[in-house]
């Protein structure tokens, strides 16, 4: 009954004015970003973060929310009637959806994957408001060795399981740790890689690194590769389902939202693997297994379902442990430490009126999301026709006028081009993005567990595994290191299989071509 009042100030918060009309501004923006293919959530909320200084932060993060959910619900648009994803997570859905359109029932497509979203996102928001506070009230009896146990196994989780390679993870994570240290040592104030620059030595602000990797990189990387091309839509009326529309999506967005959540609250989960486990799962369920590979319905509530529930699942260890567990949570994270607030367990304790209202919050913008997407689908994949080149010169554009106004330094307009190409140097290179941002945001959280662990054992090393949770995490993240190697000699001295040699070419990115 406590989480239930909590939640109804939820939405005494949630439901006023301006925090209604920054929830409106947010899927609006979100729904905009994911049809745009590059772009993203996260992209969009680092572009703003220079924007919100004075901003209430509940205001703030509903707005950051409402570009989150919305960005997962807009590239499912593109992806059925272009088959152009917006979004990594929405890849499954253009196999069957645009096979649908391209059969006349575009529609239907859309009808579904925007419903089947609404019921996940809204189920998996219950789910995070259920959890949630359990998580918190665990977490709070840890101590330093267990949460810097649980924050390396995060960190380690996001770099061994992103990428084809592992060694250019790891390379992206340490490119994040040291940035994280650029500055002043906080306990000895000894300065850390300022290169004699004095305005290196409060460290670099993560709003700027936030915006240089992800926008001005992004912006480089496509004016790099920028290839003109004009795009035609599916013509299509207003999205609508049958009565047997409806029963073929509606056990597969259950099931899907089962799938979703839980793997977005997983270090590295993301909603990839669980679009593509819900549409085997429904592949292998279906009583019209002729239909996938042609346009099944099924293929489309499924994976759509997945995606969104993954969302909420994303934002379970976000608020509950101050754990990120991607791009667009990482870039949430620091908005949160933007605006003061300590992330964290004790988040729930100390800014209660934020947590709850933000949950709200999302029920309000998963019901604005289904009343904007239904009417409005055919609308946002006009916005593809914009030419490439004004929408990145605009993003460079916001870019430069968000970076300058966090100090109103010239300065960091010149860190900005750096870590800019950077980012573009990153993508070439195939290094994923992500371990960088976690790596940068984890990584002096995590040098503050370690001391504080040193600091309870009088620098004894025992003090790091000082607790039963600590030694199981640390035993995972053992096994974690230790499987490649132990597979590798499996698969040698297993008799009468050869090891399967992977092109080079296939160990990058699917998404980047070569210069």
């Amino acid at each position: 009954m406590d989480t239930f009042n909590l939640l109804l100030q939820g939405f005494s918060t949630a439901l006023t004015p301006m925090n209604l009309m920054f929830a409106c501004l947010g899927v609006l923006l979100g729904t905009a970003v994911g049809v745009l293919p590059g772009i993203g959530p996260a992209m969009a909320i680092a572009l703003l973060l220079p924007l919100t200084y004075n901003l209430e932060p509940t205001s703030a993060l509903i707005m950051f929310a409402g570009i989150y959910y919305g960005g997962m619900y807009g590239g499912s648009t593109t992806s059925i009637l272009l088959n152009t994803p917006g979004e990594s997570s929405t890849v499954i859905t253009a196999i069957e959806g645009h096979k649908m359109a391209k059969a006349g029932r575009a529609a239907q497509a859309l009808a579904t994957a925007a419903i089947g979203s609404f019921v996940a996102g809204t189920i998996g928001t219950a789910l995070l408001a259920a959890f949630a506070p359990l998580v918190v009230k665990f977490a709070v009896s840890l101590g330093p060795s267990s949460y810097l146990a649980i924050m390396v196994l995060g960190l380690l989780t996001v770099t061994a399981v992103l990428g084809a390679s592992k060694l250019r993870g790891f390379a992206s994570v340490g490119l994040g740790l040291a940035i994280g240290l650029v500055g002043m040592d906080p306990v000895t104030g000894q300065q850390r890689l300022v290169f004699g620059i004095p305005l290196l030595s409060d460290g670099l602000d993560i709003v700027v690194v936030a915006v240089a990797i992800f926008a001005v990189g992004e912006a480089f990387w496509i004016a790099a590769h920028l290839r003109r091309s004009k795009m035609s839509t599916i013509p299509v009326g207003q999205p609508w389902m049958g009565k047997q529309d409806w029963k073929r999506s509606w056990k597969p967005w259950l099931r899907g939202t089962a799938l979703g959540f839980p793997f977005g609250a997983m270090p590295a989960g993301g909603a990839e693997v669980p679009t593509f486990l819900s549409y085997s799962v429904e592949k292998k369920l279906t009583k019209h297994p002729e239909e996938f590979g042609h346009g099944a319905i099924e293929g489309v509530a499924g994976p759509e379902a997945a995606n969104n529930a993954s969302a909420a699942g994303t934002l379970t260890p976000l608020l509950a442990l101050g754990l990120p567990t991607n791009a667009t949570a990482g870039v949430m994270l620091a908005a949160l430490i933007q605006f003061g607030i300590q992330p964290g367990p004790l988040l729930f304790q100390n800014e209660p009126i934020l947590v709850w209202g933000l949950i709200a919050s999302l029920f309000i913008g998963n019901t604005l999301l289904l009343l904007i997407n239904l009417p409005m689908a055919p609308l946002w994949a006009r916005l593809l026709r914009i030419p490439r080149p004004y929408l990145y010169a605009g993003i460079l554009f916001f870019a430069t006028l968000g970076a300058y106004a966090v100090n109103l330094q010239a300065f960091d307009l010149v860190i900005l081009l750096v870590l800019g190409a950077l980012g573009f140097a990153m993508r070439r290179f195939g290094l994923p993005i992500l371990p960088l941002i976690i790596g940068l945001i984890l990584g002096p959280r995590i040098e503050n567990q370690l001391r504080k662990a040193f600091q309870l054992s009088a620098g004894d090393i025992s003090g790091l595994w000082s607790e039963p949770l600590a030694v199981g995490v640390y035993a995972v993240v053992a096994l974690i290191l230790a499987w490649p190697l132990v597979a590798l000699a499996w698969r040698r001295f297993r008799p009468g299989e050869e090891a399967v040699q992977v092109p080079a070419s296939l160990e990058r990115d699917p998404h980047q071509s070569r210069l």
